[in-house]
């Protein structure tokens, strides 16, 4: 009877010890955020992101509370550093000032991008071949540059002067608004840069650019996004549309967009991530991913206060005011 009792008891402690083991062999993973600045493309694209990744990995994944850099590089680096020590499992970098202070601070830990325009030109690699090769990759945000200068064209054919607004801190802005230049010219239209280099020089900058142009472009600018209201208040009682690069500019101060969802794009980064940290995919082999569909948007109210009468196949979207209501 007693080696009975004893024979159960070792193997309770040997079930034990197997279910502790298991536990403890459960990998689990932290992730980091860091966000350039708030606005209406770069926090859906986090959302995004988290729902997916959360819905991947559930409780295995522990996602840190995103943290946003206010606009500042300085400020990115501070926090991708910090994840750094406390050595996270992944980062996501939301913008590419996020992105270039990622690419600074760690070649081991994996960092994906979103809302990154062109990774070729944000991380200074020429003849970008579509896979970065290092412990980054990601999603783009760019929409077809020749689409909106079409779209410019369709909805303005008897413009002259495009302005080509944008802040010249921000890598990726030059690189559509000189794309976009090129295919604007090829259509005929006389097109000037008006560059700003933060939101403390965008009043006088836009001002001119107003006073300038028959019709302005910006791109998926995050300086232009956080400050869409005031570009607005300047441009559409002057009489000047704006075609915009991404919904939320459009919103607050544009009349039209060839826009993707942001949403959907972090979505497919969460998805990536997933791979990354289970190990079913290595991020030095995964190929940047671009948004798969594109939607024509126009914004209802400042098309009928400028005049602007847009083909069927525009989607209306919410103006400010609508949005601020609802949220």
């Amino acid at each position: 009877m007693k080696k009975q009792i004893i024979a159960v008891a070792l193997s309770a402690a040997m079930a034990g010890s197997i279910v502790g083991m298991n536990v403890s062999a459960e990998e689990t993973y932290t992730v980091g955020i860091c966000q350039l600045v708030q606005h209406e493309a770069l926090d859906a694209a986090t959302q995004g992101f988290m729902d997916a990744l959360t819905e991947e990995l559930g409780d295995a994944v522990n996602i840190l509370e995103p943290q946003t850099a206010q606009g500042e590089y300085a400020n990115c680096a501070t926090i991708i550093n910090g994840y750094v020590s406390e050595g996270v499992d992944l980062i996501l970098a939301n913008a590419t000032a996020a992105l270039q202070a990622a690419a600074t601070a760690t070649d081991t830990i994996p960092v994906l991008g979103t809302s990154i325009t062109d990774y070729g030109a944000a991380l200074n690699i020429e003849d970008f071949s579509g896979t970065v090769g290092t412990n980054i990759s990601g999603t783009s945000d760019l929409a077809p540059l020749d689409g909106q200068a079409a779209m410019l064209q369709e909805l303005f054919p008897d413009a002259k002067n495009v302005g080509l607004l944008y802040c010249s801190a921000e890598a990726n802005s030059q690189f559509q608004v000189d794309m976009i230049q090129t295919a604007l010219e090829g259509l005929g239209y006389t097109c000037k840069q008006y560059a700003f280099s933060d939101s403390n020089d965008l009043n006088a900058v836009c001002t001119t650019a107003a006073d300038e142009s028959d019709v302005i472009y910006i791109p998926t600018d995050n300086t232009a996004a956080s400050n869409a209201k005031m570009i607005g208040d300047i441009c559409v009682p002057a009489g000047v549309p704006i075609i915009a690069g991404e919904e939320g500019i459009c919103r607050r101060c544009g009349v039209a967009t060839l826009s993707i969802s942001y949403y959907d794009l972090g979505v497919a980064t969460g998805k990536m991530a997933a791979k990354i940290l289970t190990g079913e995919s290595k991020v030095e082999e995964m190929p940047i991913e671009y948004a798969p569909e594109f939607t024509k948007e126009y914004n209802p109210t400042i098309c009928e206060e400028l005049n602007v009468t847009v083909p069927d196949d525009y989607v209306a979207i919410e103006d400010e005011a609508e949005a601020e209501t609802e949220a």
